[in-house]
């Protein structure tokens, strides 16, 4: 099954691809780099799964996964790993927890033995527990201080869409709950998610000859069980504010403008649409404001989903004083870029870089297994769907559509800046300063102009 020839392996969307009768799902793809294998098992659960109170509960066990199968705790498994000269990592996303290593073909077996004792063996005791719950903290970041709370301003790098989103009831508003997570809510999400028709092993490289034997005896003698109810994701229930300003500092001279859209549904060609319409935009604001009008270094188009909804989202960084213009300057391209139509020659130029990107960026064995843990909806009999096709069909007249149909939708502005530009923190400074010079001085004069009063009063 692993012997395959010149013209599959160059084939990258050709796959090996079965299912164990534990309902497991194998992807194995042989490629000719030597002496290395990337790995990737896709659990079927992450945080859409749950409720906002419970929502970290999928990122903590995958933390826990690492932190130790016996007495030596997480750096003897670590070492372990070290030993058999790879690495891990894991990453909880919306709808999946992934496993990914990268081993030495020689460890493969290995390294997928010492996988499967992590995930199964793990203790969960509380100290662990306690630990795993300290560094998610920490990886989440900072949370909003007071006074960004008091103004309403969250705090990260997507706060402008993630206080959109919360706006519109798609988000979680507030600190992420870890508290009240315990050992019980823990072992039962193993239970339920982490079985055997719920994961998929993707392996990308220099496969060993004998590994389909040893995953039908080793994963194979995984449990499936029966799976829980997917959770339905919410759909927009709030109104938001059309225009909103979010405090990111104290004081500074930068600013963050987003104009966000919702992604109207556009057919099959969905997401091939939207991503060349977005290379399109991406290099027409990049034109206007930067090239053309010095407004912004890096302005940038970002698409992101939230629940049910996807958004699309224009963003450039200007100086505070730039904002208004800035504004104006996109409001007035979209609309003149769907009055005139687009460029049919643009498009073609986009389209041969987006074309060959989906070429180069899965050069090498990490970069083939990524794409197909990315790619897995697509996955049918040995073959996942190829993204240039759709490209390849999306024409000028439906990027027109498209994009006239996005300016039908309600726009949000969302505007990002310190409370303070520099002079504002200058006269501030200044004026307190002064005040607590006067203030002082107008009481001293006060308290002697009593005391003048006091001695001039005949005695009685």
């Amino acid at each position: 099954m692993l012997l395959c020839t010149a013209l599959q392996a160059a084939d990258r969307l050709q796959v090996e691809g079965y299912s164990l009768d534990n309902g497991l799902q194998l992807i194995l793809k042989p490629t000719r780099e030597r002496g290395h294998v990337s790995i990737r098992l896709v659990v079927g659960v992450g945080f859409d799964q749950f409720d906002c109170r419970h929502k970290e509960l999928p990122h903590l066990l995958e933390h826990l996964v690492f932190s130790g199968i016996d007495d030596g705790g997480e750096a003897g498994l670590e070492q372990r790993m070290q030993a058999l000269g790879g690495e891990w990592n894991a990453y909880t996303r919306d709808s999946d927890t992934t496993f990914v290593l990268e081993v030495p073909a020689a460890n493969q077996r290995k390294a997928l033995d010492l996988l499967l004792a992590a995930l199964f063996n793990t203790e969960l005791t509380q100290a662990r527990i306690d630990a795993a719950k300290r560094v998610i903290r920490h990886e989440n970041g900072e949370q909003p201080a007071a006074w960004q709370r008091l103004l309403g301003s969250p705090a990260g790098s997507d706060a402008a869409l993630r206080q959109l989103a919360g706006e519109l009831g798609l988000a979680c508003t507030g600190q992420d709950a870890l508290e009240h997570l315990d050992r019980e809510a823990l072992e039962k999400l193993r239970e339920d998610w982490y079985v055997a028709n719920n994961m998929s092993l993707v392996l990308v490289g220099d496969l060993d000859r004998r590994l389909p034997a040893y995953l039908e005896r080793r994963f194979g003698e995984l449990p499936p069980g029966p799976m829980p109810e997917l959770r339905d994701l919410p759909d927009s229930t709030q109104d938001a504010k059309a225009e909103r300003t979010l405090f990111n500092g104290l004081a500074g001279e930068t600013a963050e403008v987003h104009l966000i859209f919702v992604e109207p549904w556009v057919g099959e060609l969905d997401h091939a649409t939207w991503e060349l319409l977005r290379a399109y935009l991406d290099w027409a604001i990049y034109r206007d404001l930067r090239l053309e009008h010095g407004l912004t270094y890096s302005p940038e188009i970002d698409r992101s989903a939230y629940a049910s909804a996807s958004f699309f989202s224009l963003g450039a960084k200007v100086a505070r004083g730039d904002i208004d213009e800035t504004v104006r300057r996109l409001h007035d391209l979209l609309h003149e870029l769907a009055r005139a139509g687009l460029d049919g020659d643009t498009v073609e130029r986009l389209r041969g870089v987006a074309l060959a990107r989906q070429n180069w960026m899965a050069q090498g064995n990490s970069a083939l297994a990524d794409s197909y843990w990315n790619a897995l909806g697509s996955y049918e009999e040995g073959r996942f769907a190829d993204p240039a096709r759709d490209l390849r069909q999306v024409d000028t007249a439906q990027l027109d559509a498209a994009l006239r149909l996005l300016l039908q939708q309600p726009s949000y502005l969302r505007v990002e800046k310190p409370l303070l530009g520099y002079n504002g923190l200058y006269g501030s400074g200044a004026a307190l300063l002064l005040a607590g010079l006067l203030i002082p001085w107008v009481v001293y004069r006060l308290l002697r102009r009593a005391a003048g009063t006091m001695k001039g009063k005949p005695e009685r």
